[in-house]
């Protein structure tokens, strides 16, 4: 798969990661807050396929504040949009991690949302999960994602945890990827 140079840039950055584990599987963590369950559903079925390919801790953001991150391979984050931005329980989480300190970790964000005109589609919770993810020093491995709910409640729309499912696979692609380019430049075989 051919990566822009961004891409690569953001790839090379979290070299050192592999470093440290060669030969062990992925370590991910999957964080979220739901209001109505469909944030959590989501949640589930990208724990459900990074679990396939390595460890997985799935929690709720206010269960991840004690947590040390810095153990972990992989953190997605996701949360309903509230008013246009991430929910406050996944604001306060992602506020007390201190800047720099996933520096060499991959990160990936979601959202759940009513769908959006192109406008506010520029404004979601993903999009501010990402940034601040970044601030933390974690390199965004994928585009944040948004999953469309019916109704304020939900249901989700139908194919939703499917494309879940497909995202999360893009996940671990993009950070295989990552791996096979890392051992690539550094003549590993």
């Amino acid at each position: 798969m051919l990566f822009s140079k961004r891409r690569k840039y953001a790839i090379t950055r979290y070299y050192a990661l592999f470093e440290r584990k060669k030969g062990q599987k992925m370590n991910s963590m999957v964080i979220y807050d739901s209001t109505f369950g469909n944030t959590e559903q989501i949640a589930r079925v990208i724990a459900d396929r990074l679990g396939e390919h390595g460890t997985v801790k799935l929690m709720r953001s206010d269960e991840a504040a004690s947590l040390d991150l810095k153990e972990m391979d992989l953190l997605v984050i996701g949360c309903p949009i509230h008013r246009q931005r991430m929910t406050p329980a996944v604001g306060a989480l992602l506020a007390n991690i201190p800047r720099r300190s996933l520096k060499g970790r991959a990160a990936a964000a979601f959202d759940t949302r009513y769908r959006l005109n192109w406008f506010l589609s520029n404004f979601t919770a993903a999009q501010e999960i990402a940034s601040k993810l970044k601030r933390t020093g974690a390199s965004l491995i994928v585009p944040p994602e948004g999953f469309i709910v019916t109704g304020r409640e939900g249901p989700l729309e139908e194919g939703e945890l499917e494309r879940a499912a497909q995202w999360a696979e893009k996940i671990i692609e993009q950070f295989e990827a990552a791996r096979s380019l890392h051992k690539e430049k550094a003549g590993i075989r």
